[in-house]
């Protein structure tokens, strides 16, 4: 075989491995995410809401990797939220103080935002509030990808 021939093959397998290896990362979430809440689970939650905000596409940092769209309601004891995000992992709830839409508004404010809990699912969710947060604290909530550091999206609540 001529050299020329050998580097090809060398680059194009080294090519299909890095491709392969990114395809499972964005592949793995979703095999692996349990099963999304029910809509009558996230509509029960909802109901019990005191503050409503919406999650968009069309934030500053969200992207077509990077994204949630739907509703989103928050009580005293849980965030639901009807819609979408995109699949990713190690996604996490953050309450924060200020509305915020890309990754360096958030890294700067961090520090004063309450982690409300992770995100397992990419169709729907409800997550338990931790009894020392209290929403009315706050005034935006977060879907943040802690392994990536990776804004996916933010939502401004308000009163219902």
């Amino acid at each position: 075989m001529k050299v020329r021939n050998i580097l090809l093959m060398g680059i194009s397998h080294i090519g299909m491995a890095l491709l392969g290896f990114a395809a499972g990362i964005y592949t793995l979430p979703i095999l692996i995410a349990p099963d999304a809440p029910a809509s009558a689970a996230v509509a029960a939650a909802a109901a019990q809401s005191t503050y409503i905000g919406e999650f968009s596409r069309e934030r500053a940092d969200s992207d077509a990797l990077h994204w949630g769209e739907g509703q989103i309601a928050i009580s005293t004891e849980t965030v639901s939220f009807a819609g979408k995000l995109a699949p990713g992992p190690d996604y996490k709830l953050y309450f924060s103080p200020k509305f915020v839409e890309t990754e360096a508004q958030f890294n700067a404010l961090k520090a004063s935002m309450a982690l409300v809990g992770d995100v397992k699912t990419f169709d729907n969710f409800v997550v338990a509030i931790p009894p020392s947060i209290d929403p009315a604290n706050y005034e935006a909530v977060i879907v943040w990808c802690e392994s990536f550091g990776q804004f996916i999206t933010s939502a401004r609540y308000q009163l219902k």
